[in-house]
């Protein structure tokens, strides 16, 4: 380990510079704690955020979950069969529409219990965390993620127009 200082940045390109490295380790944090979460839960990380999907958005068509996932109705088949065989979701007829198949988190199953349990932690370290900040700072932290939220949305969607351009 090295015991030389680290210089804090001075100009903006070092803060930007520096802000852009520390996004990149929090995100990384997150996504690897989200792939420990769920493993625990016996579920690929990606099929467990499209869980997270249904349970933000409410229930939804498959297809609806392929677009805001960004999958083919094929590959979104085979995510949600794996999530109803896990008891994540179950998959009802519209009863406005009977031709539609809509897709249900089980909010009060056993697996949705462990999960609730394992993020009970991160949200009491989260509020400690937060604690020693002003309501002005979590206004612009909230601020801050909600802009973080709409260009990773913006990049996300110009990277499948891209693959769509190319022919996928």
């Amino acid at each position: 380990m090295s015991t030389a200082a680290v210089k804090p940045p001075t100009t903006r390109a070092e803060l930007l510079a520096a802000l852009n490295e520390a996004a990149r380790r929090q995100s990384t944090a997150t996504v690897l704690f989200h792939a420990a979460v769920a493993e625990r839960l016996g579920l690929s990380a990606t099929d467990h955020k499209y869980a997270d999907l249904i349970a933000r958005q409410g229930p939804m068509t498959a297809g609806e979950l392929a677009d805001r996932a960004g999958l083919t109705t094929g590959a979104i088949t085979g995510v949600l069969d794996r999530l109803e065989r896990a008891g994540w979701v179950r998959r009802e007829r519209d009863p406005h529409d009977r031709r539609r198949v809509m897709v249900h988190l089980i909010h009060h199953s056993a697996i949705m219990r462990r999960a609730t349990a394992l993020f009970q932690s991160l949200a009491r370290a989260s509020t400690e965390g937060f604690a020693e900040y002003s309501d002005a700072q979590l206004a612009f932290l909230l601020d801050f993620f909600s802009r973080a939220e709409a260009l990773m949305q913006r990049e996300t969607a110009k990277l499948k127009q891209t693959k769509q351009r190319r022919g996928r």
